[in-house]
């Protein structure tokens, strides 16, 4: 078995990601979100919005400013010359996946649409006839969004405890229609999901198509490999949240085809499987902000071992207990994580906010700083905004204050 150094797993996985990738000569189009794509496979999908929604920062991470109707377009807003390259569904969470993707997830579909599941049956028993009355309303008026199909239709009992978790009967069979496959987005406004008919969504030739599920698991376990360059069973898995069970007979059957290969890295406790297509280049000079769900980090204990980088989204942290921020990103420079920075982006103002920036143990602070400056100044002009102001947390702030001014 092949042994390799964590160094060297590192610079593999980074250039999966597409992180060596030389940075584009104009303002990046669908070739460039197309070749993103080819390394990510997906972007997932989050409505916080304190500083950009996440499902736009990995473009941005990979290829520098671009216009955010690039990706509104190719996943929301199609035309006849530009069709659409994105559909929703659940992958890793909710994700946007390639158009041709979407049949790779038909057994999930199914079920996550059974009737028997807990949710499906208790709204069944509670509304019996709302799930058509929902699926004839959207047919009639799509795209639709639930609260209009919650008046029209009405809105049945209200479930949960807490305002946040409140969904009313029609909402929530919106969304047990869309994880079955019955529906999905046909647009958003406002970050609100209108719903569609997937045959007025979705090619014919895509629809037609449905994969064997053990078919449909390998392909997605290939992808992850390709995605991740170098990873664990538990990584490849992790990346469509699959099945325990069914990601190791597929990584065990990509193995015996050669697709994967198992290799040793120094340092990690269990085995890798190195993806055939992945290279290793000698050097990466990457600089780049990472939204906390991107693809390159959302596996937390994944991150801790390439990078050594312990790293927990605060959100629901409260105030007092939290230690880096609200929102942070972790900064990435050459090969490695070197800083987390809080990020709010103040609309009203034009400011883009920086209450705290920490440097990570052993780093050269003032390299890390200048770099550091460069890309808050460059994601401040990608969203409009006028200045970056630097708070009073962590121990980058007096540099990145006298950078600037």
């Amino acid at each position: 078995m092949r042994t390799m150094s964590a160094e060297a797993a590192r610079r593999t996985v980074l250039a999966a990601q597409g992180f060596v990738d030389a940075p584009s000569v104009s303002l990046p189009g669908r070739g460039q979100l197309r070749r993103v794509l080819e390394r990510t496979n997906l972007f997932q999908l989050d409505s916080v919005n304190v500083a950009v929604r996440a499902h736009y920062m990995p473009l941005f991470s990979r290829l520098g400013a671009y216009d955010g109707g690039l990706l509104d377009t190719a996943a929301w807003n199609p035309s006849s010359r530009r069709p659409r390259l994105l559909v929703e569904y659940w992958a890793h969470e909710a994700s946007l996946i390639p158009v041709a993707d979407w049949p790779l997830l038909r057994w999930r579909m199914r079920e996550l649409g059974d009737p028997a599941r807990r949710g499906h049956r208790e709204l069944l028993e509670r509304a019996p006839r709302l799930l058509d009355e929902v699926l004839t309303a959207v047919k009639e008026s799509g795209p639709v969004g639930a609260g209009t199909l919650e008046r029209e239709i009405g809105g049945g009992q209200h479930v949960g405890k807490g305002a946040w978790w409140n969904r009313s009967d029609t909402k929530h069979a919106c969304e047990l229609l869309f994880a079955a496959g019955e529906l999905t987005t046909g647009t958003r406004r406002g970050f609100e999901r209108h719903y569609e008919l997937p045959e007025r969504v979705l090619p014919a030739d895509v629809l037609a198509r449905d994969p064997a599920e053990d078919e449909a698991v390998r392909e997605l376990v290939s992808r992850a490999g390709r995605a991740l360059g170098v990873a664990t069973e538990p990584d490849l898995r992790d990346y469509y949240r699959l099945p325990a069970a069914r990601s190791r007979a597929a990584v065990a059957e990509l193995v015996e085809g050669g697709e994967l290969e198992p290799v040793a890295v120094r340092g990690w406790s269990e085995r890798a499987y190195r993806h055939h297509r992945a290279r290793t280049p000698r050097s990466v000079a990457a600089r780049a902000l990472l939204a906390p769900f991107d693809p390159l980090v959302w596996c937390r204990p994944r991150t801790e071992r390439l990078f050594g980088f312990r790293y927990r989204i605060e959100i629901y942290v409260p105030r007092e207990r939290r230690e880096y921020g609200y929102y942070v990103f972790p900064f990435l420079l050459d090969d490695r994580l070197v800083a987390r920075v809080d990020l709010k982006a103040d609309r009203s103002s034009g400011v883009l906010r920086v209450p705290g920036a920490f440097a990570e143990p052993g780093v050269e602070t003032g390299r890390v700083a200048s770099e550091l400056a460069r890309s808050l100044r460059e994601m401040a002009d990608w969203l409009g905004l006028r200045k970056v102001v630097v708070g009073e947390h962590g121990d980058l702030v007096r540099e990145l204050r006298a950078l600037f001014g």
